[in-house]
């Protein structure tokens, strides 16, 4: 089989939609299924649909326009905040999107009026990670300000946070946020259907046991497809954290010293960094690189280390393992690695729904 390849298990991440949308919903809380990490691909977005999974987010239109284009009708929100110039875009393929600008709210609201349609937009608030967000002070005039335009429907609030700075969702930030949305209902009599929590780093909050208030969305896609939280990326009870993995092929094997020699100076990506001496090794290389993945986000097996990489080489400390020339050789992803390899036309990806009962494999390119 093609090597590099991302292999997908799409069973192992519908189990992981079911497992979280049964405990969430127990929280009155719905779950927006992520699909950007893995570029709007429809195999996964049907996965997520047989997990009970009914709308959708991706930060890029140019997903959303695939999905379209590939049949997918599902409600499907834009998560990042909306170019000007995309805004046509974004009103004929997302049915509602992400938004801080008033002059980008103009710009949807042209374009729905133009379409014959309306857009809903969530307005989003900082509350701390110092990424996108309208400051809580100023929430009240652009709310105002966007409940005059045509072609718009406000359809809630919501935040992010952990993505820039790592900071935590808590009682606190997450309290503000389920205020805000009370103070917008009473200031404009109107109620909000949506109040988005955040992402993957609110799991721990959200299953925590501590009243989650307003909230009651959130806009998952690691937790899902990696079985992980990302405030410290420890895995979540009964969710898989293997439903990805990459597969790449040895092209060298020989025995070499660990420590370069000659006058070293910058490498390949601009590093200096020394090398220790470990004396000699049985060094491999894997024929991928930083071309077509994050390396330092591969996990390998047990026995092998990863020591080095350029643009298409990993360069590997492979132990007393038996390989050979043509040896493939499979590695765990985390999200950096997952999201280089979804992108990279070099990596073949490949999906499995294995059929466990009954011991079969049904193999999608």
């Amino acid at each position: 089989m093609t090597a590099p390849r991302l292999e997908i298990d799409l069973e192992k991440i519908s189990d992981n939609a079911h497992t979280l949308v049964n405990a969430l919903a127990q929280k009155g809380i719905c779950v927006t299924g992520v699909t950007k990490s893995v570029r709007g691909c429809m195999r996964v977005a049907e996965a997520f649909t047989r997990a009970g999974i009914t709308q959708f987010g991706d930060s890029r239109v140019g997903n959303i326009e695939s999905m379209r284009q590939a049949g997918f009708s599902a409600p499907i929100t834009l998560i990042r905040s909306p170019m000007m110039s995309e805004a046509e875009r974004v009103v004929r393929y997302a049915g509602m999107s992400f938004n801080t600008e008033i002059d980008v709210i103009s710009a949807l609201s042209s374009a729905a009026e133009v379409q014959g349609v309306v857009h809903g937009v969530v307005l989003m608030v900082e509350l701390g990670d110092l990424r996108e967000g309208i400051m809580p002070g100023d929430l009240i005039d652009t709310v105002r300000r966007t409940l005059r335009f045509p072609g718009i429907k406000l359809k809630g609030i919501g935040t992010n946070l952990a993505c820039r700075s790592g900071v935590a969702p808590d009682e606190k930030n997450m309290g503000q946020l389920s205020a805000l949305a009370n103070i917008v209902e009473s200031t404009f009599g109107n109620s909000l259907d949506i109040v988005s929590g955040g992402n993957s780093a609110n799991i721990d909050w959200a299953l925590s046991g501590a009243d989650t208030g307003r909230v009651n969305n959130l806009r998952l896609g690691e937790a899902i497809l990696l079985g992980r939280e990302t405030l410290h990326r420890r895995p979540i009870k009964g969710l898989h954290t293997n439903a990805f993995s990459i597969v790449a092929e040895i092209i060298e094997l020989k025995v070499k010293p660990s420590r370069p020699w000659g006058q070293l100076a910058q490498n390949a990506f601009g590093e200096t960094a020394p090398i220790a001496d470990q004396g000699t090794i049985t060094q491999a290389i894997a024929a991928i690189g930083h071309y077509d993945v994050d390396p330092m986000g591969l996990v390998p097996p047990s026995g092998i280390k990863i020591i080095g990489a350029s643009s298409d080489h990993l360069i590997l400390d492979v132990g007393t393992t038996h390989l050979r020339v043509g040896s493939e050789v499979t590695f765990d992803v985390n999200y950096s690695a997952l999201i280089r390899a979804m992108s990279s036309p070099f990596v073949t990806k490949v999906m499995t729904v294995m059929r466990r009962h009954r011991g079969a494999k049904t193999v999608i390119h």
